[in-house]
């Protein structure tokens, strides 16, 4: 018999707050990106990393939150941010053929995203279907199991 996990629940308002990031290959292919989908990105909160956040903010001409670089520890301080429930979507474009020196922290970013529910694309083809999902346009609620009924669970 499986025990039913307690679940938290988040809501998460129709103003988005979505990270954009970008390893250093994938800057032209984000701003392409972002330059496409202007006016349904103008109306959410955009946060990102150091250099990546503060093209977008001049692709867009508006305010981008901006954190240090992600080598740097802007991957880490994006990744606080979702875990106490201030970032809701996650828009990373890496860059699968080059090494990066930050790997572990970008392993960290995604991990927190799976941990807290929160949406996240590595390529433009999940930002496309997140950015035109029903879901933009309203409220959402996330789920998330207890993390009090994962840390006691008894372990075969």
């Amino acid at each position: 018999m499986v025990a039913q996990q307690e679940q938290m629940s988040f809501q998460v308002g129709k103003r988005k707050r979505i990270a954009l990031v970008a390893h250093d290959n994938k800057k032209p292919e984000l701003l392409e990106w972002v330059k496409r989908n202007r006016q349904q990105l103008l109306q959410h909160e955009l946060y990102g990393t150091g250099t990546t956040g503060k093209l977008v903010e001049q692709e867009l001409g508006t305010t981008v939150i901006k954190y240090k670089s992600g080598p740097l520890g802007g991957d880490q301080q994006l990744g606080a941010k979702k875990a106490d429930q201030m970032i809701d979507i996650l828009i990373f474009m890496i860059d699968p053929l080059t090494a990066q020196p930050h790997d572990v922290d970008v392993k960290a970013l995604q991990r927190i995203a799976v941990v807290w529910n929160i949406p996240m694309a590595w390529d433009l083809a999940t930002a496309d279907f997140i950015l035109t999902s029903p879901y933009m346009k309203d409220t959402y609620t996330r789920e998330v199991p207890s993390f009090s009924t994962y840390l006691n669970r008894t372990i075969p």
